[in-house]
């Protein structure tokens, strides 16, 4: 029984010493070390200095004391609450796979392999860790971008100037240099049409005010030799003339359209024919206005006069546009049939309100119609009374002519 006990007590020992010697962490050059966390998970308590497979297990307490004391501040991957705290002290120490000595990369395992420290978690923003493979290859397409933008800028700038269209590719460099440059080169067309934009409106203005002192134009050096300023200077220097001109030609239009109203010819000389063409036009319209005056006129005395009687005017052209006008009078007919019915009808005399303006020609073709109603009248008794005569003449005759034959018998 008691060589069943010491076979299981050794066991026991055997079993505790792996498990304790079994967590995370590297040795140092005496196969030992200080446990610092979750030491009580490995059978350890807070700054134990243990050995792992058996290192050192003979070592006296000087020996040992000396190694703790030279490894104290030594860090391994389960001295740290989260994966960033680690990256935190292993950023500050300027750590790298070429320079890990506390040999945290590869989990302490003694074997430097990819300058990632303690084997960060899959999801892990790489980038973060100083001086990674991934935090190089981002530092690299940062600096290929950079470099594209700063490349793409002027040449859009100078495109947006030029007023071109736009180009944004370029197949140089990276795909990182390649977004950088379109960015770049997006950034300054805008920046270039805005600034040629601006520099257009200056010359429109320029332009114009040339154009408000004279007919010939003079385009200034500075904007000869681009296009877009050349036709913003040219656009406004027109306008400006334009505008003189319309306003020289509505002056002289206006002096015609006066004078065709009093019947004064006088055009202007020494002009552009434009000019004498404006005053043409605004004196025939002055013209026609004072023709159409006149032509009512003669409308309107339609309806007082029951002849035409030749106006006391001093310019026979008005005479005439006089006379055209009553003879266009078409309603003085209407008048003088509706009068004339009533008077042949015997109606007494009534003129609707409508024809107040013609009364006079309304109550003579009255009096027209009326003659000839009583004329009727008349003969119609007068035809009545000739035959009641040859009635009783008949009579007479017959009895005289009755009394003859009697007597014959």
């Amino acid at each position: 029984m008691s060589k069943k006990v010491a076979i299981f007590t050794l066991l026991l020992t055997f079993m505790f010493g792996t498990f304790a010697s079994a967590h995370p962490g590297r040795t140092d050059s005496s196969g030992g070390h200080t446990c610092r966390t979750n030491c009580g998970n490995w059978g350890l308590s807070t700054g134990e200095y243990h050995y792992h497979n058996g290192g050192g297990a003979t070592s006296s307490k000087s020996s040992s004391t000396s190694s703790e004391s030279t490894n104290i501040n030594d860090k391994d991957c389960t001295d740290f609450a989260t994966y960033d705290d680690m990256i935190a002290y292993w950023n500050s120490k300027g750590y790298s796979a070429t320079n890990d000595p506390e040999n945290l990369d590869g989990w302490g395992n003694g074997q430097v392999d990819d300058g990632i420290p303690c084997e960060a978690p899959s999801d892990y923003d790489r980038t973060l860790i100083n001086n990674s493979p991934e935090q190089k290859a981002h530092i690299k397409a940062q600096e290929d971008n950079q470099k594209g933008e700063t490349v793409g800028y002027p040449a859009g700038l100078t495109d947006g100037y030029q007023e071109v269209p736009s180009n944004m590719t370029t197949s140089t460099g990276s795909n990182d240099y390649n977004v950088g440059y379109s960015v770049g080169y997006k950034r300054g067309y805008d920046e270039g049409k805005a600034k040629i934009e601006a520099e257009k409106t200056n010359a429109t203005n320029e332009g114009y005010s040339l154009g408000q002192k004279q007919d010939t134009i003079e385009i200034p050096t500075t904007y000869a030799s681009h296009l877009g300023l050349k036709a913003a200077f040219e656009e406004g220097f027109n306008k400006a003339v334009s505008e003189r001109v319309e306003a020289k030609k509505k002056e002289l239009t206006s002096l015609g359209y006066a004078d065709g109203k009093k019947d004064v010819l006088s055009p202007p000389t020494d002009v552009e024919e434009i000019y004498v063409n404006a005053y043409q036009d605004g004196y025939k319209q002055g013209q026609s206005e004072l023709k159409e005056s006149y032509i009512k006129q003669g409308y309107e005395a339609a309806f007082t006069m029951l002849k035409y009687k030749t106006p006391n005017l001093t310019n026979e052209k008005f005479t005439e546009w006089y006379k055209e006008g009553f003879e266009s009078n078409k309603e003085i007919e209407k008048i003088q049939n509706e009068g004339y019915s009533l008077g042949k009808a015997g109606d007494t005399l009534q003129i609707p309100k409508k024809y107040s303006k013609g009364q006079v020609i309304f109550k003579n073709y009255y009096k027209l119609g009326l003659k000839e109603y009583e004329e009727k009248q008349s003969n119609t008794k007068k035809t009545a009374a000739a035959g009641g005569v040859s009635v009783l003449a008949l009579a007479w005759l017959g009895r005289r002519v009755y009394k003859a034959k009697k007597k014959i018998k």
